[in-house]
């Protein structure tokens, strides 16, 4: 009550431009917690970004706006490159450990003629891809974090930054306020630190994913293979994850996202309408298998970041990873990889800059920023166009991919983009 009524007698006397210089002032040196380094959200990018830091002997706060990990939804796909990065921040081999190697790749029509198959390793040996239940990531990045390294429950209201543009002020919805010299938002699709830096909202892509984890106490079936079906506008897939689980998704068209869908039985049976005519009876048999928390429909949405047009991922000292910038499609599989990277590169640039006299935060952004466009926007592009191809309803596009573009299709065409490296910056105690 003290700071308002000051505010107000200052107002009686000053000008509007005198009155908002002094707001902010007050606004920044009183009752503010100062933090060093915040991340916003809990998910992969703000983990790892959180666990590299760590690992160079920064220390961060990440906020995370639900009350504990987001761990809701089923499995996501890393290869490669998403490896070299969790292997970066040490907790490559725990998660090998109980996921499967996987071997290759089957691909059949909706009629069930298989229409190509090859091993991931047949051109490159060093290739490795996995499906990872998204809990046990989550879950193992944050236990590598100290207690209260993560505050649940703060949910950002609003951001802007200091004066003399050095710090970033964070309001929270529960009226907390945070001064940080750095903040790496990592918020997701929706990102609001994105929308107040004045990029566009994502664009729908027309497609939608039904996606779950089938459950097989007594141990799964399947050699570990990705097994694809294309058919017209729709497509599946099934994935052995570990000795007992597989996941699975069920890809199809739509003209609008449509309203958001959490009752598991609405989703059990939406997912079974859409491949009950098709000749692939393990899939109703996964979608029966599977747990209601580890099913999901999800539209799903890009963002292409193209130059000149958009607008660089930082502001100031405040800079996003992952989805909060680069929304993909998962149609190559790099979301999740490119967060990974996203957070190597960044923490690393960034602990260079704080322990340099000569390198600024700004300048470590930018950085940032150059390398990694130059990356994921392709990536974007490329998985946006992929997915028009195996989601076309057009019976001559379809007949061409399927007699034509997939039985040509050669190991390297879906592994030659994960070999990304980075530079291994020395970490303490590594």
């Amino acid at each position: 009550m003290a700071l308002i009524s000051s505010i107000l007698q200052h107002a009686k006397s000053h000008s509007s431009s005198k009155i908002s210089t002094y707001i902010q002032r007050r606004l920044f040196s009183n009752d503010v917690r100062k933090e060093n380094i915040v991340i916003v959200g809990a998910g992969i990018a703000g983990l790892a970004s959180a666990l590299s830091l760590q690992r160079f002997g920064i220390r961060s706060l990440v906020l995370e706006q639900a009350e504990s990990l987001r761990t809701e939804g089923s499995s996501i796909t890393l290869s490669k490159n998403g490896w070299k990065a969790l292997d970066a921040i040490g907790v490559g081999d725990e998660l090998r450990s109980q996921f499967l190697d996987l071997q290759g790749v089957v691909i059949k029509s909706d009629d069930g003629k298989e229409l190509n198959s090859f091993g991931f390793k047949d051109e490159d040996k060093s290739q490795e891809v996995r499906v990872v239940e998204r809990r046990v990531l989550l879950e193992t990045l944050a236990s590598k974090l100290p207690p209260n390294a993560i505050s649940f429950s703060s949910k950002l209201s609003n951001i802007e930054t200091s004066e003399n543009g050095t710090n970033t002020l964070l309001q929270l919805q529960d009226g907390t306020r945070l001064s940080a010299e750095v903040v790496i938002a990592c918020d997701g699709v929706w990102s609001p630190t994105a929308k107040w830096m004045g990029f566009r909202q994502p664009k729908y892509a027309g497609h939608i994913a039904f996606r779950g984890l089938g459950y097989f106490p007594e141990g799964q079936p399947y050699e570990p293979k990705v097994n694809y079906t294309y058919g017209r506008g729709l497509r599946t897939a099934f994935v052995p994850a570990s000795k007992t689980k597989v996941y699975w998704f069920v890809l199809c068209n739509s003209s609008s996202p449509g309203p958001r869908i959490t009752d598991p039985s609405i989703l059990r049976q939406q997912a079974k309408e859409l491949v009950r005519d098709w000749p692939v009876a393990d899939m109703l048999n996964l979608i029966n298998l599977t747990p209601d928390d580890t099913l999901t429909r999800n539209p799903l949405y890009d963002r292409w970041l193209w130059p000149v047009i958009s607008p660089p991922p930082f502001s100031g000292r405040t800079v996003l990873a992952g989805d909060a910038w680069h929304p993909m499609t998962p149609n190559m599989g790099q979301g999740a990889c490119c967060a990974l990277e996203d957070s190597i590169v960044l923490t690393e640039k960034l602990a260079e800059a704080m322990k340099s006299k000569h390198i600024s935060v700004e300048d470590a952004f930018k950085a940032y920023g150059s390398e990694r466009w130059k990356r994921v926007f392709p990536l974007t592009v490329m998985a946006n166009r992929i997915g028009a191809l195996l989601q076309s309803e057009n019976t001559l596009i379809c007949s061409v991919r399927n007699n034509l573009l997939v039985p040509k299709l050669k190991p390297r065409a879906l592994t030659k983009h994960t070999n990304y490296e980075f530079e291994q910056a020395k970490r303490d105690g590594h």
